[in-house]
């Protein structure tokens, strides 16, 4: 009997919430976490563990971040209000009875959410807008193939924790060193493989796609995921499809950083 696997695309209404830092976690030493609380939580939704909002940081010196106002034509800043940074990141657990929003940082050295989230204690202010819209994968597929660096593994780690028990999952994981590594909780069956750079920068090796050429799939119907830096997803998506002829439609692919600016995806 033929499966259908519907993936249904749903669009949300996009609400700017200012929310303030209740605790700040060290999960390994190059990812912070940090939960969110608010009423402004108030009716969030993130039905897919791959869901980002857009997470808007105060300017060095200031207090609070600078949003902008939603109008018809989109976010607007007020003129001559210098804009907050914005970065997008995956909604790593949210409890709507207590209005909690978990977001998990990593460390990189640069970029204005990373400084941030360095120095994160509670009592200090963000804000976040979204999730624009939302891709629900079902959970009917014989095995899911989540494949990612650690700026992925927000997004693989939710997917595990949503996954029910039953389902087969197999993880591919680049991180920096061993101590990067998470325990990634879940019901189901998960086959776990970690890949260690040991110096070497991130988005600058090939073990992943290496892997995932190495890498024999199930039988039955397959669902891939992949989220690192730009180069090496689209390296991945384009064998799957090329070579092995993967349905593109049981795969998400998505550039979460590049390495490479002028890169396009």
């Amino acid at each position: 009997m033929t499966r259908l696997h519907e993936i249904k695309r749903v669009k949300h209404d996009i609400v700017l919430r200012m929310l303030e830092v209740s605790q700040v976690q060290t999960v390994s030493p190059k990812m912070v976490r940090v939960t969110l609380i608010g009423d402004a939580l108030a009716g969030f939704s993130s039905p897919s563990p791959d869901d980002h909002v857009k997470v808007f940081v105060p300017l060095p010196g200031h207090t609070y971040p600078t949003v902008p106002t939603m109008t018809a034509d989109g976010p607007r800043f007020a003129e001559g209000v210098p804009p907050s940074p914005a970065r997008d990141y995956t909604p790593r657990r949210y409890d709507a009875q207590a209005r909690e929003l978990v977001i998990d940082f990593v460390l990189h050295g640069d970029g204005p959410a990373s400084t941030w989230a360095s120095q994160a204690r509670p009592g200090q202010t963000i804000a976040i807008g979204g999730p624009r819209g939302s891709r629900i994968v079902p959970n009917d597929f014989d095995t899911y193939v989540m494949i990612g660096d650690e700026t992925a593994l927000p997004a693989i780690g939710r997917w595990l924790e949503e996954l029910p028990a039953g389902a087969r999952a197999i993880t591919l994981i680049e991180v920096a060193d061993e101590s990067e590594m998470q325990p990634l909780v879940s019901q189901a069956q998960v086959e776990r493989h970690w890949f260690f750079r040991d110096g070497a920068a991130p988005g600058t090796t090939k073990q992943l796609e290496d892997a995932v050429r190495a890498l024999e799939f199930p039988a039955g119907d397959t669902f891939v995921w992949i989220g690192a830096e730009s180069r090496t997803v689209r390296g991945i998506r384009l064998y799957l499809q090329n070579e092995r002829e993967h349905n593109p439609d049981w795969m998400k692919a998505s550039g979460y950083w590049k390495l490479w600016p002028d890169d396009e995806d």
